[in-house]
């Protein structure tokens, strides 16, 4: 296993926990299909999230969300729906993007961010 994924299995982990502390359920992880992939999916009583992982180093350019680009949303639009033919449910679909950043492999700072992007 590469350090790159090392680092996005830790930063994916990190935003899993906190997700369970804001009371959402995780559906599934790494879910991905001829589309995409998406890193989690979780819910609560309202919503069905969509979430995308972004985890840095303290020092890079940006911030991760940046990395979050029109192409990479409609990649992650395209796997929700066929996410969402699989599996119906009455749930807003709501895509956020979590921000992990590491200094020394470990987690730093972290920002949640939701709706980050609209389908």
């Amino acid at each position: 296993m590469n350090l790159k994924r090392i680092k996005g299995d830790i930063g994916e982990r990190y935003t899993q926990k906190q997700l369970a502390k804001k009371r959402l359920k995780i559906t599934a992880t790494n879910y991905s299909c001829r589309f995409g992939e998406i890193d989690i999916i979780a819910q609560n009583k309202s919503y069905i999230c969509f979430v995308e992982v972004k985890t840095r180093n303290a020092n890079g350019f940006g911030t991760p969300a940046d990395a979050v680009d029109c192409f990479k949303q409609r990649r992650i639009i395209k796997t929700a729906e066929h996410f969402l033919m699989n599996n119906p449910c009455e749930l807003q679909p709501r895509f956020d993007v979590a921000e992990v950043i590491m200094e020394n492999g470990e987690v730093k700072s972290f920002n949640y961010i939701e709706n980050a992007f609209d389908a």
